[in-house]
């Protein structure tokens, strides 16, 4: 199962993680997400375990526990359904990201007023 873990600590690591949630099973892997600039820790990653009963146990008591002094937030991860998703790759305009008045969004350079 995977599992959402937020709220976490900026200062956490995924060692330390896994080894939280160890203690109801097996895990298979940890990864805490990080901004590609900075590299620095967005505060949320997912925890793989391939027992369901141990990772639905590892929810139940790890939701709402405090780590380093914060409530974290623990939860089965559903993916999104894939009309949700974002894409930034292959965006050669009519994205309307920006919603500066330009109705078409994008790269429409026959509207230069819409500031």
């Amino acid at each position: 199962m995977n599992i959402f873990v937020g709220s976490l600590p900026f200062s956490i690591e995924e060692a330390d993680l896994r080894e939280s949630f160890e203690v109801y099973g097996a895990v298979d892997s940890v990864k805490i997400i990080t901004d590609k600039f900075t590299g620095r820790s967005k505060g949320f990653g997912f925890v793989e375990m391939p027992n369901d009963a141990e990772a639905q146990k590892a929810i139940d008591e790890l939701n709402g526990a405090t780590v380093q002094g914060r409530a974290i937030v623990v939860n089965k991860s559903e993916p999104k359904p894939e009309g949700e998703r974002r894409s930034f790759n292959n965006n050669r305009g009519g994205s309307n990201r920006g919603g500066y008045g330009n109705s078409r969004g994008g790269n429409d350079r026959g509207n230069r007023g819409g500031y």
